[in-house]
């Protein structure tokens, strides 16, 4: 129930009536500030509101990012188990930071090898190439 409610508001304060409400509200307060003396009573209205609304809005968005990034995990593992990629890579999420860096290392240390390989594959066919054409 939680989650749906927070993805209720979570769409619902994503969008540009929602922003223009909180306009329309700042305005409204600060052109009352004369009629308030601005007084500390009206400061506090202000800074009370948009503090209990940053406080829950937090655990919205928060609710929100863990299922969009739940849901991101689980494409990219099913990407990975359906390729040609390996599959240890599958839930390396739930890997302990220093796990994730040797993991990241590895794979730089690869990509920089292939890379060296890629180069030295393109020179060789560059030389192949002018020999057939010195030839033909």
């Amino acid at each position: 129930m939680f989650s749906e409610f927070a993805s209720l508001v979570a769409r619902a304060m994503g969008r540009p009536s929602a922003f223009m409400i909180c306009c329309v509200v700042v305005v409204l307060w600060a052109v009352s500030g004369p009629l308030f003396h601005y007084s500390d009573t009206w400061q506090l209205i202000i800074n009370t509101g948009t503090t209990i609304v940053t406080f829950l809005m937090v655990f919205l968005i928060q609710n929100s990012q863990n299922r969009d990034g739940a849901a991101i995990q689980a494409k990219l593992d099913e990407l990975i188990r359906a390729s040609a990629a390996q599959n240890a890579f599958i839930g390396i999420e739930h890997l302990t930071q220093e796990e994730l860096d040797q993991i990241r290392d590895r794979c730089v240390s690869r990509a920089k090898i292939e890379e060296a390989a890629d180069g030295a594959e393109e020179r060789a066919n560059d030389r192949a190439r002018r020999a057939a054409a010195a030839a033909g």
